[in-house]
């Protein structure tokens, strides 16, 4: 995040901003790296629709990383929409399609993604007037 682009931005704002960045960023590279190397992904036999949204976040993930880090207003709502559909079909994966009882590696994964969805949408309103504007919005 360069100083000219946040110049003026609180210190809090960029800390949460930066965290987002580094979720979305380590996001992508587990998403890659199930997809390259099978062995490191799901044990679960996937639909092909969850399979196919699994395998897009290799496109989403770096995407709101990158418009959160140019502090564009679409990152913060495609981060949510990321976090929030990514905890619902992990969700959706260990409860659902996951046979097995109690606490999961997987269920704990959904965990962490459900909170950090949660942090996410709670804080966006707070977020959302330090984010450039198109010119028509400031106008």
């Amino acid at each position: 995040m360069s100083a000219g682009r946040w110049r003026g931005v609180p210190l809090a704002v960029r800390c949460v901003v930066a965290v987002a960045v580094l979720v979305f960023a380590y996001g992508t590279a587990v998403h890659v790296v199930q997809l390259l190397l099978p062995q490191f992904g799901p044990q679960l036999d996937l639909p092909g629709w969850l399979t196919l949204y699994f395998t897009s976040l290799t496109l989403w993930d770096p995407l709101a990383a990158l418009l959160l880090a140019a502090r564009r207003v679409q990152g913060l709502v495609l981060g949510c929409a990321v976090l929030v559909t990514d905890a619902t079909a992990n969700g959706y994966a260990n409860y659902v399609l996951d046979p097995a009882g109690g606490v999961t590696p997987g269920r704990i994964g959904q965990a962490v993604i459900t909170a950090l969805a949660v942090g996410l949408v709670a804080l966006t309103p707070w977020l959302t007037p330090w984010f450039a504007r198109s010119a028509v919005q400031r106008h």
